[in-house]
């Protein structure tokens, strides 16, 4: 690959992150074979996705506490709750 398509690789791959951070997608994704090293003149836009990853996945984990106290509190809801109708089925009868 010519330092120009190793270049342009790097900035397709790196625009197509940056989408996924300012959408809140959840892309999967898995490192890409045969990039080659990441020009120098890229780290810093590299570095700034990295910081906004960072970012969002304190913002998703903060929510992903507060969707588990929400389900702590209704576990507990349910836990009072009176059975109705018959818990245990005789089946020596």
């Amino acid at each position: 690959m010519s330092p120009e398509q190793t270049r342009q690789a790097w900035e397709a791959l790196l625009t197509a992150l940056e989408q996924d951070v300012v959408r809140d997608s959840a892309t999967r994704w898995s490192e890409p074979a045969g990039l080659g090293p990441m020009p120098r003149d890229l780290m810093g836009r590299a570095s700034r996705l990295l910081a906004a990853q960072r970012d969002r996945l304190g913002v998703l984990e903060g929510e992903r506490r507060t969707v588990a106290e929400h389900l702590t509190a209704l576990g507990a809801i349910y836990a009072t709750r009176e059975p109705r109708g018959s818990v245990y089925l005789d089946t020596s009868a």
